[in-house]
């Protein structure tokens, strides 16, 4: 190993042993996060003569296939079930940009009364549990006449707490004397939020994009509770099918797993350049 990669910031080498303890620690990790996802994608590209219990396991098909992907959907409606978990997904994403910037931008640039009780009620409102409240939300539902649509799958959650308080933050820490300009130049509040603060923090809408889309993607509870007509089932509750009747069938159970968690990997790939920028992205460019 090379003297570059075994020098520390302040010009100390790190010894060897230190290097080998750092890897296999990130090795153990990544085993422990990626292990289950490869496990399921090998378990349901495993034809039906293969032994998925088979000791040691085998990672990869002997004889690999994609006709467990076409069986799920033989089965059940699943595309009409993702399309219905788009729906909400993408609806979830845009009212959380959209009403998590807005407010963001107000707690953290707009001078008002009541300001900083308003941040503490969206401080306390992360603290309450999702099952404190469902009843609440659910008889809410009912009166709106929303029980069993996607609207009363989405509204709930159209805006969450924490993509509030990370919206917030990121517009606190882009400095004041650009706006100052801007105001100074004539530019009104709109027009400063559009041009200036919106664009210096699409890292943090970005983790709030995809945070919006995870949690409504894989929400199981809230759907289960508010819809009872199949033709508006999600696909995390049109999948539970696989757990109960066909339960025996692991390939099965595998093969809607990875339908699941493709669109999140998708997703996220899409927008990993920005994820990474965080909170921390409020410099302006010269």
């Amino acid at each position: 190993m090379s003297d570059a990669k075994l020098a520390l910031a302040d010009g100390r080498r790190t010894p060897v042993w230190q290097l080998a303890l750092r890897y296999a620690l990130l090795l153990a990790v990544l085993a422990l996060t990626v292990g289950p996802f490869l496990w399921q994608l090998s378990t349901s590209l495993k034809g039906p003569n293969e032994d998925i219990f088979s000791s040691p396991p085998q990672l990869l098909p002997s004889e690999p296939t994609l006709n467990n992907y076409a069986r799920v959907a033989d089965i059940i409606p699943v595309w009409d079930y993702a399309l219905n978990s788009l729906k909400v997904a993408t609806a979830n994403v845009v009212t959380n940009c959209v009403g998590s910037a807005l407010a963001g931008y107000a707690l953290a640039r707009l001078r008002f009364r009541g300001r900083k009780v308003a941040v503490l009620v969206f401080i306390l409102a992360m603290l309450v549990p999702i099952e404190a409240i469902i009843i609440a939300q659910f008889t809410n539902m009912r009166d709106l006449g929303l029980n069993n649509t996607l609207v009363g799958v989405l509204l709930p959650g159209c805006i969450g707490a924490m993509n509030v308080l990370l919206m917030r933050n990121a517009f606190l820490n882009l400095p004041y004397e650009v706006e100052e300009a801007a105001f100074v130049d004539g530019a009104n509040t709109w027009q400063r939020f559009l041009r200036i603060a919106l664009p210096s923090v699409k890292g943090t809408l970005a983790v709030v994009a995809i945070f919006a889309f995870m949690g409504a993607w894989d929400d199981f509870l809230w759907p289960l509770i508010v819809l009872n007509d199949p033709e508006n089932f999600t696909l995390t509750i049109g999948l539970n099918y696989l757990h109960g009747t066909f339960a025996n069938d692991e390939r099965l159970v595998a093969a809607g797993t990875i339908i699941a968690v493709a669109p999140l990997i998708l997703m996220f790939a899409c927008l990993q350049r920005y994820f990474f920028r965080g909170v921390g992205e409020g410099a302006v460019k010269g």
